[in-house]
């Protein structure tokens, strides 16, 4: 079954918009991560341009992330400070990241910045996470029992002014590194169309030590709303945004994020850490790749924007 794409200006079989979204969606309820690093790649893939697929990938992670954020409200798993804090940075992020990434489509440069900035993102991210599953893996294998221990606060975070505390976290920091951590990933989020989650979740608990019972919920807050704002962002100054695409990746998503779910409670923490390591460094190499290869067309039509 066929369907024509406004914003992306291409026919497609539904089909295989919505096995796509099933299928990150059960990575996604298999790893407990939003998605977007992988559901954005595999959009630029299949033929989807790069501004399009970052575009309509961000009302795709609000579709994802709301009803868990709702369920964490209501057991109290979210540190509404802290969130205020991160959203704070993250609004600054999400607009600075929109203009780069207009700048950056009306330059005509926007595929190459995305395909290098996905290689060292996710090779970066990818090695790190290899090299701690690894480590958890073989601690697993002698017997030893893991490390759980979250550690004191950085000597450099404790000397920072503005500190606030944050009662639900029992935390006493300052507000700085927060709202630059938002900051960060909101501009990434934006101009890469990630979420996130898989970057704040470790910042939170390995910088900030926010415990574990608030982190998921408190970082779920802040990408529904940095990535609600980012569509807005989109859709207003770029135009980009495919709502009939995304509408097909979210109910595939919905759909396989049910079963994912089910096959990740099965499996072990350390096997888990391990298979995403491996699958965040596939799509590293597959972006690496493309860089090299020639393209299928030489030559291309199109309207440059921007100019005039």
């Amino acid at each position: 079954m066929q369907l024509y794409l406004p914003i992306a200006e291409l026919t497609v079989n539904i089909f295989v918009y919505l096995g796509m979204g099933a299928a990150v969606g059960f990575i996604s309820g298999m790893f407990g991560v939003g998605g977007g690093f992988l559901l954005t790649p595999l959009l630029i893939f299949s033929g989807i341009s790069p501004a399009v697929a970052v575009a309509t990938v961000t009302p795709q992670i609000v579709a994802s992330s709301t009803s868990a954020a709702i369920s964490y409200w209501r057991r109290r798993m979210i540190d509404p400070q802290l969130t205020m804090f991160l959203i704070v940075g993250g609004v600054t992020g999400s607009w600075l990241g929109v203009r780069v990434f207009t700048m950056l489509r009306s330059l005509g440069q926007l595929d190459v910045i995305i395909s290098l900035s996905y290689v060292t993102f996710l090779g970066l991210i990818g090695g790190l996470m290899l090299r701690e599953a690894l480590r958890s893996f073989l601690r697993a294998r002698r017997g030893r029992p893991p490390n759980l221990r979250r550690g004191r606060h950085h000597n450099w975070l404790l000397g920072l002014p503005f500190k606030v505390r944050f009662r639900r976290s029992k935390l006493y920091v300052s507000v700085i590194p927060v709202i630059l951590l938002g900051l960060s990933i909101g501009f990434l989020g934006t101009v890469l169309g990630i979420g996130g989650g898989f970057i704040m979740v470790p910042a939170l608990i390995y910088l900030l030590r926010v415990p574990s019972n608030v982190v998921i919920g408190t970082s779920l807050g802040y990408i529904l709303f940095t990535m609600a704002l980012a569509t807005v962002l989109h859709s207003l100054e770029n135009g980009a945004v495919d709502l009939m695409l995304a509408c097909l990746l979210i109910v595939g998503g919905v759909v396989g994020a049910q079963f994912g779910a089910q096959i990740g409670q099965a499996m072990r923490g350390d096997q888990l850490r391990l298979f995403l390591a491996l699958l965040v460094l596939a799509v590293a190499l597959r972006f690496l790749l493309n860089l090299f290869l020639p393209p299928a067309s030489l030559y291309s039509i199109a309207l440059l924007q921007g100019i005039g």
